[in-house]
């Protein structure tokens, strides 16, 4: 049978990675898809790098156009990123005709809805394993592996470069400025990390996560999303203290009847559990569904070879189904096109968590009951308390110190209201920090 021709746009460290993967491995490649797939063109401004990657026997050209033109390419692998011209290319390719594999998270956390509609319309496929999580099958067991599940909740570390930052403050106690340089100088943060530590890029992967979960519009614009930028080493230790890590997770969570919880934040997570034990730059996914119970899913969510072997993967996926009915293939967000629901994602005010509360406070006769009577005021609980030695700050005999408070689940607005009227207290020296915590039992 003909091998699959392939064109790919843009051979960077992934797209080096596919080529090399694919030639290294395409005998057993083939076995699997049924027949040979081939990368015969290339698109990528530096020509010359590029030819040197792909040697002499693969067409390279600098306009990525040339390659959704050609009528013998069959799938488009797109690795350019962003939303601009990546977004043109992948809508062109698809009006053209062209299946197309993509490792664009973010072009898919905003534009998806779209880029998937205009592929049911055309008939072709849009694959996107490499979107979420590296080299983590996480797309693939949502689609297929857990169909006959309920999904109640998914709970990611789906960034390893804020991963590798947590790990690090909290085996050497180090603060995050320091880290980050660390981590810069180190590779596993870009010179401009922002998307990283602000929780961006994690959000693009819980809003795709999120869509195939429930069977909604893909919806990164009502995520809420907070970085890792303000965490200090003081409260990672205390954190520690108290038998919880701190991980930054992306949380996508059903509320029968009343909406979806989507959200990427810090969180405290029980020590106990497999998750809080994921280390450095690595990933790991966890899904809980009504009849499968909790799963868990680990391993390189980024690197040439590791997000190369999902790519792979998709192409082998399209060249099975190439020929297939349009109608009987695995629908691009798990439901069928006419079965996706408009569900709500829910406002932060509305999302009901726990929470770690530290306050800075003067070590003073009643300063505890003030605050746990305006907790009890808001109708809040409390689950523990901690309270550290008292330290000497500003003038002679002026002591202050650190008070810790773990509470049962509440909704954020009314976590809110709390800390605003204990913010208010002359007794609370300085900014309330703010975690919140997760059992994921």
């Amino acid at each position: 049978m003909k091998p699959i021709q392939v064109g790919l746009l843009g051979i960077g460290t992934v797209g080096s990675g596919v080529f090399n993967v694919l030639q290294r491995n395409q005998e057993e490649i083939r076995r699997r898809a049924g027949r040979g797939i081939e990368i015969t063109m290339v698109a990528d401004l530096d020509t010359a790098r590029a030819q040197a990657v792909v040697g002499d026997g693969v067409r390279v050209v600098g306009d990525a156009r040339e390659v959704i033109a050609n009528p013998d390419i069959d799938i488009v692998i797109e690795l350019i990123g962003g939303y601009g011209i990546a977004k043109a290319l992948v809508l062109e390719a698809i009006a053209a005709g062209k299946h197309v594999v993509t490792a664009n998270k973010a072009l898919l956390a905003v534009h998806g809805t779209e880029i998937f509609e205009a592929a049911s319309a055309h008939g072709v496929m849009v694959a996107f394993e490499a979107a979420v999580a590296g080299g983590i099958p996480i797309i693939k067991a949502l689609r297929e592996g857990l169909t006959a599940n309920r999904i109640q909740w998914i709970a990611g570390i789906i960034n390893g470069t804020t991963n590798f930052i947590l790990s690090e403050m909290r085996d050497k106690g180090l603060d995050f400025d320091v880290v980050l340089k660390e981590a810069q100088r180190l590779g596993y943060a870009e010179a401009d990390p922002t998307f990283d530590i602000e929780g961006v890029d994690a959000a693009h992967k819980a809003a795709i996560m999120s869509a195939i979960a429930f069977g909604i519009p893909v919806q990164f614009g009502k995520a809420y999303v907070e970085g890792i930028t303000r965490l200090s080493a003081t409260d990672i230790r205390y954190a520690e203290q108290l038998g919880y890590r701190i991980k930054l997770l992306g949380i996508t969570k059903r509320r029968e009847g009343e909406g979806v919880e989507l959200r990427v934040h810090p969180t405290l997570v029980p020590a106990k559990r497999l998750i809080a034990n994921v280390e450095g730059a690595m990933n790991a996914v966890v899904v809980n569904g009504d009849a499968v119970g909790t799963t868990l899913y680990y391993g390189k969510g980024a690197g040439s070879e590791p997000t190369a072997s999902a790519v792979i993967a998709d192409l082998v996926d399209v060249t099975r189904l190439a020929t297939s009915d349009p109608q009987h293939r695995v629908p691009h967000l798990a439901f069928q096109p006419g079965q996706m629901r408009d569900v709500s994602v829910l406002p932060m005010e509305q999302v009901i968590t726990s929470y770690y509360l530290r306050l800075r406070v003067a070590d003073q006769a009643g300063v505890l009951a003030q605050v746990t009577g305006l907790l009890a005021g808001t109708g809040i609980s409390i689950d523990a308390v901690l309270q550290r030695e008292a330290d000497q700050v500003g003038g002679e005999g002026a002591t202050s110190t650190d008070l810790i408070i773990l509470t049962h689940d509440t909704r954020e607005g009314t976590m809110n209201e709390a800390i605003a009227q204990m913010q208010a207290l002359p007794s609370v020296l300085a900014p309330i920090t703010r975690i919140r915590k997760e059992e994921l039992n």
